[in-house]
């Protein structure tokens, strides 16, 4: 799976993407999120405030209870407004 970072998620987790291997038991948004928290401080930084953080599943928005089934592609990035 692929996971991409923007912005200051990318600054905390110190990459803009990586390709992860995850056990079946990682099988939604939080449980991902609960896994990358973990892997340093900066991660924990970067999901520290959930809030703040948006997601999309292969390029569709999703929630922390969205599953990670089928899922190509995760992405992480602050709010996004329109102007």
């Amino acid at each position: 799976m692929k996971l991409i970072y923007f912005a200051w998620v990318r600054d905390h987790t110190g990459c803009a993407e990586e390709e992860v291997s995850l056990s079946p038991e990682i099988n939604t948004v939080g449980a991902l999120v609960q896994h990358l928290a973990q892997r340093s401080d900066g991660y924990a930084r970067a999901f520290e405030n959930l809030s703040v953080v948006r997601v999309a599943v292969n390029q569709e928005f999703a929630t922390l209870d969205t599953t990670l089934d089928g899922a190509e592609e995760v992405a992480f990035f602050p709010p996004v407004t329109g102007g």
